[in-house]
């Protein structure tokens, strides 16, 4: 077996269903499927067991554990040289595991991660929040634009050698969500392992439905990269400040219309910006409208969560040594 594919799930039955069409799709048919139901009310079952003439299926429930464990559960029953990991809200391109197999038969590749992207059967507001989470504009396009010494690959669209992942230990286990891949991420390749961005193995990713729900997975995002750029100072970089001084420009802006009107002008300059980029991209309106409140959701979001940890006790033990290693054990 090539590749093994891990997904766990949590209460998305419908997503799970549109994952496994895409999958029995695919031009290349080398792989597994497990699924590892992380301890659902609403399970997928049902949906798998449609599938089962279609594809490789090994589906387990287990008790809700959060992802990472979720993880490596799948992967110690695993049959494939590579481990692949996708969230369950994603959907592949028919040709994801041909892209992928031919890219690392051109070159020898621990590690690989690719980007994500809206499907034209998203609704509105997920094409708006694919937007901002992309763009140049809002995240520096730091997502799948990296440099192949300083990328990271995250668990939507993450593959690696199985005898590595073994090697070592799995996903940390840590109450930390998200953040435990990018710091499995960080290790591998502290351990000297090679890791490559395959930019046209991307894969579509939902996200969230609502503006609410975004606000809060973002507000996760920043206060994860806060901590981990406390536990790996090497990997932090000045971008990560730009939400949190974006939201102080907004409300000195607001303070200094009060003084001079114009104050507000380079504000408008930027939702111009937001709009018209959008625009290009997604060549609908509605979306272009939308994107410029998503953006505005997913800076303040980033934000308010990158500031958080300043003013909160060490709740993940960074202050000391072996971090790694001691989330590796935490239940």
């Amino acid at each position: 077996m090539k590749f093994s594919l891990i997904v766990p799930v949590f209460n998305r039955p419908d997503e799970v269903e549109e994952l496994l069409l895409s999958l029995s799709e695919q031009t290349f048919k080398d792989f597994e499927l497990i699924i590892v139901e992380d301890g659902s009310k609403i399970d997928c079952k049902s949906e798998v067991e449609k599938y089962y003439d279609k594809l490789n299926i090994k589906y387990y429930y287990k008790k809700n554990e959060k992802p990472a464990i979720a993880r490596n559960y799948g992967v110690e029953r695993a049959s494939g040289e590579y481990v692949v990991f996708v969230d369950s809200d994603c959907i592949l391109p028919p040709d994801y595991f041909e892209k992928v197999n031919k890219n690392l038969s051109a070159e020898d590749t621990d590690i690989y991660g690719g980007p994500d992207a809206a499907n034209p059967s998203f609704n509105s507001t997920q094409k708006a929040i694919s937007y901002s989470m992309t763009s140049f504009l809002t995240t520096g396009n730091i997502r799948g634009g990296e440099k192949v010494d300083k990328f990271y690959p995250r668990s939507f669209n993450l593959g690696l050698k199985k005898s590595i992942f073994d090697e070592m230990g799995g996903f940390p286990i840590t109450k930390m969500h998200p953040g435990e891949d990018m710091v499995f991420a960080i290790e591998l390749i502290k351990r000297g392992y090679k890791t490559k961005l395959f930019k046209g193995c991307f894969v579509y990713h939902k996200r969230r439905n609502t503006l609410a729900s975004f606000f809060k997975q973002v507000f996760r995002f920043g206060k994860t990269r806060h901590i981990i750029s406390k536990i790996y100072p090497e990997t932090f970089k000045i971008f990560y400040l730009a939400p949190t001084a974006f939201i102080f420009g907004v409300f000195t802006l607001i303070g200094l219309s009060f003084i001079w009107w114009f104050a507000f002008t380079p504000l408008i300059l930027y939702i111009f910006l937001l709009f018209f980029n959008s625009l290009i991209k997604n060549k609908n309106i509605k979306v272009a409208f939308l994107s410029i409140i998503t953006s505005f959701v997913q800076l303040f979001g980033y934000g308010f969560g990158f500031l958080q940890p300043v003013f909160k006790k060490d709740e993940y033990g960074v202050k000391g040594k072996g971090f790694y290693e001691r989330m590796k054990n935490v239940e």
